[in-house]
């Protein structure tokens, strides 16, 4: 806390962050909220071996940096590698290395790729799934479902 603190002190441009748990409220350069979040320190790399572990993920990034965690999707139902995963670093400066060093390098046979993982979307775009009848329908033609027998109305 005391590191917060010593940076906060010295940085211009802060942005407030909400209270916590003790109820205190604090200051964080914008740069490190986003560094504690790990948004800008984590990279997608894509093109992964199907063979390539978490393990052997983490080894051949950590060269770069601290590996904070290092991650290969599964598919749920085979449980199997999907061929992407994320990799984690300490600090952006190590990630911006690892990202420039390691894009276009084979790993475990495979050329890889790595650029920054992007955050996820909460929803979907696109085509909803359900619709109801198109609207030139919908004006013309009006049907009365507690009848016994549909009749269908013109306005």
């Amino acid at each position: 806390m005391a590191a917060i603190r010593k940076i906060v002190g010295r940085n211009r441009n802060l942005t407030s962050f909400n209270s916590n748990s003790n109820g205190n409220c604090s200051l964080i350069p914008p740069t490190l909220f986003i560094s504690c979040r790990g948004i800008a320190s984590k990279l997608f790399v894509g093109g992964l071996s199907f063979y390539t572990s978490n393990k052997g993920l983490s080894d051949a990034f950590s060269q770069y940096g601290q590996v904070v965690e290092a991650n290969i999707v599964m598919d749920r139902v085979s449980d199997k590698s999907k061929g992407f995963g994320f990799v984690t670093f300490a600090s952006h400066e190590e990630a911006e290395k690892a990202l420039s060093e390691m894009n276009g390098k084979t790993l475990d046979g495979r050329v890889i790729v790595v650029d920054y993982a992007k955050p996820k979307t909460s929803f979907r775009s696109g085509m909803p799934i359900a619709r109801g009848p198109p609207e030139s329908i919908a004006d013309r033609v009006k049907v009365n479902f507690f009848d016994e027998e549909p009749k269908t109305q013109k306005s």
